[in-house]
């Protein structure tokens, strides 16, 4: 008897098989602006169903490695990637993925619409890169802080266009070391110090604790100034080299290769995913840095530039992983065969597909959106925009982090016993979602943030003004959908109003989880009906079923099945 061998899963191209991807393009865009990006999106999506599949697999077959010292004790702490991780990381620079929104072009072709094409290229990209979208999404946030008005000249010119390279033998990436062990998310508890050198620069000593892409070339630590006194709102962001070749006080002729003075790494951390990604403990001894703004001024705020550009890097991530989950998945099912007949015919399976896609859709509306409030924030300086992304940010990422995790295991399980083996690859999906709503992050530190927001800011206003509008816009679509939005509104409403009254309260804080929770799905719902309305009918039928399952909390499962098809 001959043995049997099940065909492997094959998702098609991520870009033409997307249409909810290429219809937010052209409401985003237009067909102009959209036809202006088609080559790029084709051609990533050429390389990631090719090359890019391959190296992913070999960069998480291959995870890197630390050699701390030389064979004559020489201190070396050299970390190793394999050749995957290297293909990925000059795939990432040759399609713009950081350079895209600072290319000139690409603001004179786009303008503040540079950021939803990058968004574009991130959610073809991340799915399948090793989770090299970190150190893409680190890379982007230390452009955009370096690119802030008060970061001295000189610095911005030494490392901007490094970051920003689209030449992958120029284009350097940047780590993020905010974290000690002490403290983790309460920076207040940072014990990194530094210290003023006479030439202006200055001297960081400390250990960081999670310390993700050590082997960029550049990292942005925070570190408490000597005596600005306690506290978070102090610490400052500083700029560190991480090899010889670019501190200052690396000895010249030095192998290029080499740490910079005062720069340890004391180990890699053995994670539960993210595991082709160098994340390792870094310690600080009188280690080279420049202050990225004032130092003597505090910094936290500064910091959070490159903070809200990394969270919705995050919110991209998720729902990229999960449209890509949800192409394996579907792809299997198309190909299984179950009870005789196939796998997708089942409509209890159709159902559990149909309900992923819904997740999926409302996971994509949220990270869109937030790239598209950045960049009319960076180009125009909307304040409209700012004001709705400071509570969007939080939102977006919080809402599809924990969506992302939800999926990957519905994904793991539709694959059986298949996928809980991982040369499959398939476990993957589930032990790399996992890291989403913890990095830059967690979601009771998210919902914490809303609060803040809401109660200092007045960040409830512009969210209550889009659900208020996209309630009005649903009567031409669905009464039910409408009602349904109207009503989440006025609690929304309602539960804002308690938030400001007292936001410290213990009944504020204990159900901080659920209020923003509640207003990130009810900004979902928003979204997809301003889609639906532009023309877009699968989008209607997304918002419909979103709206029945996370705002009514409705079984869905009939719909879903028969929508099956519309919504992937």
């Amino acid at each position: 008897m001959a043995r049997f061998v099940q065909p492997a899963p094959v998702p098609g191209d991520p870009y033409t098989g997307d249409p909810l991807l290429r219809s937010w393009l052209d409401r985003q865009l237009g067909a102009a602006g959209h036809d202006a990006a088609r080559q790029r999106l084709v051609d990533l999506a050429a390389d990631v169903v090719g090359p890019l599949r391959a190296a992913h697999a070999d960069a998480e077959a291959r995870p890197p490695t630390l050699t701390r010292y030389d064979a004559w004790g020489g201190r070396i702490d050299r970390v190793d990637t394999s050749a995957g991780w290297q293909t990925l990381r000059a795939a990432a620079a040759r399609h713009a993925l950081v350079a895209l929104p600072y290319l000139p072009e690409a603001r004179g072709t786009w303008g503040a619409a540079a950021r939803v094409v990058q968004h574009a290229l991130l959610h073809l990209y991340g799915a399948e890169s090793a989770t090299f979208s970190c150190p893409v999404a680190m890379a982007d946030g230390a452009a955009a802080l370096l690119s802030r008005p008060e970061v001295d000249p000189r610095v911005r010119a030494a490392w901007l266009p490094r970051l920003v390279a689209t030449d992958p033998r120029v284009a350097v990436t940047s780590g993020q070391w905010m974290t000690e062990s002490q403290g983790g998310s309460d920076l207040a508890r940072s014990g990194t110090v530094a210290r003023p050198a006479r030439d202006g620069s200055w001297r960081l000593t400390g250990e960081k604790w999670f310390c993700s892409a050590v082997d960029s070339a550049v990292a942005v630590a925070l570190a408490r100034p000597e005596g600005a006194g306690r506290g978070s709102r102090v610490l400052a962001p500083f700029l560190v080299p991480r090899y010889a070749v670019d501190s200052p006080l690396a000895d010249d002729g030095g192998d290029p290769g080499a740490p910079a003075p005062g720069v340890r790494v004391r180990r890699l951390k053995d994670k539960l995913g993210t595991r082709a990604l160098p994340t390792a403990e870094v310690g600080l001894t009188d280690a080279y840095a420049w202050p990225l703004g004032d130092p003597t001024q505090p910094g936290l705020a500064r910091a959070m530039t490159l903070v809200v550009v990394t969270r919705l890097h995050n919110a991209a991530a998720a729902a990229s992983g999960m449209r890509r989950g949800l192409a394996y998945a579907r792809a299997w099912a198309q190909s299984r065969q179950v009870a005789g007949g196939r796998l997708v015919d089942s409509p209890l399976h159709r159902a559990t597909l149909g309900t992923a896609a819904v997740d999926t859709a409302g996971a994509f509306a949220l990270a869109g959106h937030a790239f598209a409030l950045l960049g009319r924030v960076e180009v125009g300086a909307d304040p409209d925009a700012a004001a709705e992304l400071r509570i969007i940010a939080p939102l977006a990422k919080l809402v599809t982090g924990r969506l992302a995790v939800a999926c990957a295991s519905e994904y793991v399980e539709a694959f059986g016993g298949a996928g809980y083996v991982e040369d499959t690859g398939v476990p993957r999906l589930l032990r790399d979602a996992q890291v989403l709503p913890i990095w830059e992050g967690t979601t009771n530190v998210l919902a914490l943030d809303v609060l803040r927001a809401v109660a200092r800011e007045d960040a409830a206003r512009p969210l209550l003004r889009r659900l208020a509008a996209a309630a009005h816009t649903a009567r031409g679509l669905s009464p039910a959908l409408a009602r349904t939005l109207t009503e989440s509104t006025e609690q929304l409403r309602d539960a804002f109003t308690a938030v400001a009254a007292d936001p410290d309260g213990v009944e504020t804080v204990a159900g901080a989880r659920a209020v923003a929770a509640r207003a990130g799905h009810a900004l979902a719902a928003a979204l997809l009906v301003e889609h639906a309305a532009w023309g877009d009918e699968p989008a209607e039928v997304a918002a419909r079923l979103w709206a029945r399952r996370w705002l009514r909390h409705e079984d869905i499962a009939v719909d879903a099945h028969q929508h099956l098809e519309a919504l992937c």
